[in-house]
């Protein structure tokens, strides 16, 4: 990670630090810069989520493309993964959405895509991220006719509407499935339930009346309890919940159980395998995946590659194996050959379709993954200094581990987006492994906090 760019794009508290109008005007050049470097037009969609702070920064990172002669079209508030697709179909150069995913909404940032949907390597934000530093990212700034313009984009939200419905894999629709969609008051709450309402779904919304400050608030990925509660109540088949930006689902099933990234994956991996679509035989996760998900996967026939924690290293691993699903156990699912990048509405139709195409219930498909017990601990901290200069902590990893002797694994990382330590454990019984992962965590907190 950089000054700026974290591990999915800048990240921080609104109107502090790195997410000011000040570091945006000059990213907005540094943008601008990059794509005459790459001989790629220096016209730049932005799209945003529902935050307060979106227009403020949008704004921002408008002035600084329009003022070094770039062009920007705006997309309004739109899922992240449609500044993606919305880029791309417009000849963009490169695409901006402007969100802090499922962060809470005092929080914003900018992730930036290429002009081909996919998010930028490390190696380009290291680029972009050195000129906004330098101050003098785009050269001398045009004046007059130079200067660039900003347009609206009316019919962005309809164009990926139906790009969405255009990923349903099968012939038969959602006519007579019931589901239950938790917008989380951000980017998803118009195009959502027009994607599968126009499919045939019987749709009910949760959360879909966003006032700049109630996203992710309780409510969308991270918090299911309302969901789950509307499902049973209503009787749906099934219970989408999307984050803030909309690149993450968490699914919940009929009996409001909620499902992990990893049960979705193992579904939609046998759904693939059975159009003769999964090729070869072959899916992609992070190293958060539970200790379940090989097992799972082995009954299928499928390989797992694994990856470190972050949705771009799926995908970079994806395309060097020629992959066509990948997936964090945290919701980020990306289906290759459906688009670019994660999108939860793009991973509720692939799940959905595992559903009619099967016939059996949600819950049915899921069982086919056993999960091992897992405590997930997060621990705030005041700094982030390399884990191996850490050898007390590593010690009692390694030992803890050895423990455990094959029955399940110990995992201690940073979050790339906020200052935080996470400490997971998996182990053969609920008891044991949340009493090691306190006690990791608590000598974690000593270390670091």
């Amino acid at each position: 990670m950089g000054i700026l760019f974290g591990t999915d794009g800048i990240r921080g508290l609104a109107n502090a630090g790195p997410v000011v109008p000040e570091t945006i005007v000059r990213l907005g050049r540094a943008i601008v810069g990059a794509c005459r470097a790459g001989s790629r037009p220096s016209r730049i969609l932005v799209g945003r989520d529902t935050r307060r702070s979106g227009t403020m920064i949008e704004n921002a990172l408008a002035a600084g493309i329009t003022s070094a002669g770039g062009d920007v079209v705006s997309a309004g508030i739109v899922p992240t993964p449609a500044a993606a697709f919305l880029g791309r179909d417009r000849t963009c150069g490169a695409a901006a959405a402007v969100s802090a995913s499922h962060n809470p909404y005092q929080d914003n940032g900018i992730k930036l895509f290429s002009g081909e949907g996919f998010k930028l390597s490390d190696a380009e934000e290291q680029a972009i991220e050195a000129a906004v530093l330098d101050g003098n990212a785009a050269g001398p700034l045009p004046t007059g006719a130079g200067v660039g313009v900003r347009e609206e984009d009316p019919g962005a939200c309809d164009r990926y509407c139906a790009f969405c419905r255009g990923t349903w894999p099968l012939e038969t629709d959602l006519e007579g499935i019931k589901l239950v969609l938790d917008c989380g008051n951000g980017a998803t709450f118009r195009c959502a339930p027009e994607v599968f309402r126009e499919l045939g779904a019987d749709v009910v919304v949760i959360n879909d009346r966003p006032d700049g400050v109630n996203i992710n608030a309780d409510c969308g990925s991270q918090f299911t309890a309302g969901l789950k509660k509307a499902v049973i109540a209503r009787g749906a088949d099934a219970g989408l919940a999307f984050d803030g930006d909309g690149d993450r689902l968490i699914a919940v099933d009929e009996t409001g159980t909620e499902l992990t990234g990893d049960h979705a994956l193992v579904v939609c991996a046998r759904l693939y395998r059975e159009l003769g679509l999964l090729k070869g035989d072959l899916v992609v996760s992070t190293v958060m995946s539970n200790f379940g998900l090989d097992e799972a996967l082995g009954k299928l026939g499928v390989r797992r590659e694994e990856t470190a924690v972050g949705d771009r290293y799926v995908l970079e691993a994806m395309r060097e194996r020629g992959a066509v699903i990948g997936a964090e156990a945290s919701g980020h699912m990306i289906f290759l050959d459906r688009h670019t990048t994660g999108d939860g509405i793009v991973s509720g139709l692939q799940l959905l379709a595992a559903v009619r195409r099967f016939g059996e219930p949600l819950s049915r498909l899921a069982s086919e993954m056993r999960m091992f017990p897992q405590t997930l601990v997060n621990v705030e901290v005041s700094r982030k200094p390399p884990l191996e200069e850490l050898p007390e902590l590593t010690a009692a990893a390694a030992a803890a581990e050895a423990e455990l002797a094959g029955r399940g694994r110990v995992l201690i990382r940073y979050s790339g987006t906020q200052n935080l330590c996470r400490v997971m454990v998996e182990g053969p019984d609920p008891e044991s492994t949340e009493r090691t992962a306190r006690s990791l965590a608590r000598l974690a907190e000593r270390l670091l906090g």
